[in-house]
């Protein structure tokens, strides 16, 4: 990266970070202890101003120790304070046992109970970033109740039950309203299934400063604001169509030259000086006719493809495809040309059958087609996304776009980068189709491999997260998506107006 983004970590790089700081000078672990506590009672007060009875549900390690520290502070200011301590008190002499006797001191009491029902606000102080198996027993029965209770939860560093590495839950999970996360950012709040128990998601370093020692991080927070900025610049104002690359999408096998026209919109709106479209003959008319800025050819043989490959920079091959022998001979003869290429949809699911491994390709495989290419289920895709985006680039090369609810992109070299943005407004048809055209219209305009990638996944993720504060999330089309995303790439902040 050519400027600084904000660093994910896991757990270990976390704890680890998290000790070393304890030991500067004139820094303690109870004092970032009570500093966590501060900042999380902060929050809850900002969140819910008119909130008088709390519940605070504690463990026994350090996130228990956070939940004592609020609870203190609550009780001091007045509020009516529950404390419920799941699995006994911490070890004595521990930094939550002092939080706790401290608690205790101020004339707060807990009690084995959970919170009554007329709690207005729970806090989950349940498990910290040290929880690598399912919850069980009390604890797993306390976060059962905290889902049950129809009140807002405020989840101390994370969600309860939440692998902070891997953002899988593999058994029960607190479903939190906010979550503030400390110290540093943990890679897995921010993927597959954190994306809906976290919440609100804020962060708070406790005055932690970066530490020229402490461990490279693992993956980047993509922020498309710097990303803009960095690798779309201004237009020379001499410049032509020539300057900005011809993208050749091919795809739209019988019955889906829709894929194929979106993915070529996709191009055109990302800025790509020509594109063209080889498709069936039979989708020609009405592509030309929706969208006649793209150079739509019908082929009648794959053979007619090859004098379009020879005109393109980039290609963008896979949306509707098809896997028939129309589609294998097109997916051969791309491969066969070396050029660089996007591949998708169909693309992916061929090179399964085929595997092979390229350098100048950008793979967009969505959970189930990741699953193919490494011969295993989605479930364990999902259930390691960061492990599973890895393999892929592994076993295939180039730059990996792995699809989901906390979008990875991996090209073995740099941290991996997660999109923060999207929603389920995506999960629908076409829309990875625009993300091909995207990512293929910014790599032909001069991108890196990756930074195309990066900047693809982030645009398409932001412009849907726009269109769906405007309208809603049920709804959202692709063809709306690819027609509004010049209001996310010429932007210099996120607040444009992307019209009705």
């Amino acid at each position: 990266m050519l400027f600084s983004l904000d660093k994910l970590y896991s757990p270990a790089q976390a704890r680890a970070i998290d000790r070393a700081a304890a030991l500067r000078p004139g820094c303690t672990g109870t004092l970032l202890m009570e500093r966590a506590g501060t900042a999380a009672y902060s929050m809850l007060r900002r969140l819910w101003p008119a909130a008088q009875r709390l519940g605070v549900v504690c463990g026994v390690g350090n996130n228990g120790g956070d939940g004592y520290v609020l609870a203190r502070l609550a009780h001091l200011a007045g509020l009516d304070v529950h404390l419920t301590a799941v699995a006994g008190a911490p070890h004595t002499g521990s930094e939550a046992d002092t939080a706790r006797q401290w608690f205790l001191a101020c004339g707060g009491h807990e009690s084995a109970q959970l919170p009554a029902p007329d709690t207005e606000v729970l806090v989950d102080g349940l498990l910290g970033t040290g929880m690598d198996r399912a919850p069980e027993g009390a604890t797993a029965q306390a976060i059962d109740a905290l889902n049950a209770s129809g009140r807002p939860v405020l989840a101390l560093d994370l969600p309860s039950g939440l692998h902070a590495d891997t953002g899988d839950a593999p058994g029960r999970a607190v479903r939190a309203t906010a979550t503030l996360s400390f110290v540093v950012r943990k890679r897995g709040l921010y993927t597959g299934k954190a994306r809906a128990l976290c919440g609100q998601l804020a962060f708070d370093a406790l005055g932690v400063t970066p530490d020229p020692d402490e461990p490279a991080a693992e993956a980047v927070l993509l922020d498309l604001p710097r990303l803009r900025a960095a690798w779309l610049p201004p237009r020379a104002r001499q410049a032509h169509k020539g300057d900005f690359g011809h993208v050749l999408v091919i795809g739209g096998d019988h019955g889906f030259g829709g894929a194929a026209r979106l993915a070529g919109t996709a191009s055109a709106r990302a800025g790509a000086g020509l594109t063209t479209v080889a498709t069936r003959p039979a989708h020609v008319p009405a592509l030309l006719s929706g969208r006649p800025e793209l150079m739509a050819h019908g082929l009648d043989t794959p053979a007619q493809l090859t004098p379009l490959l020879d005109r393109a920079d980039r290609l963008a091959i896979g949306p509707g495809l098809g896997q028939e022998a129309f589609g294998r001979d097109l997916w051969a003869r791309a491969l066969a040309c070396g050029k660089p290429l996007v591949a998708d949809a169909d693309a992916l699911n061929l090179l399964a059958g085929t595997p092979q491994r390229r350098d100048d390709w950008i793979l967009t495989p969505h959970p189930g087609e990741a699953a193919r290419l490494l011969g295993c289920s989605p479930a364990q895709v999902e259930a390691d996304r960061f492990a599973a985006v890895r393999a892929l680039h592994a076993r295939y090369g180039g730059v990996v776009v792995l699809k989901g609810a906390g979008t990875l992109v991996c090209d073995g070299t740099a941290p991996i980068g997660v999109v923060p943005g999207g929603n389920p407004g995506l999960a629908s048809g076409g829309t990875g189709d625009v993300l091909t055209g995207l990512i293929a219209g910014l790599w032909a305009q001069g991108l890196s491999a990756r930074q195309a990638a990066a900047l693809g996944a982030s645009v398409h993720a932001a412009t849907a997260d726009a269109l769906a504060a405007r309208h809603g999330e049920r709804g959202l089309l692709a063809g709306d998506l690819a027609e509004r995303l010049p209001a996310l790439l010429n932007e210099t902040d996120d607040g444009a107006d992307l019209g009705a």
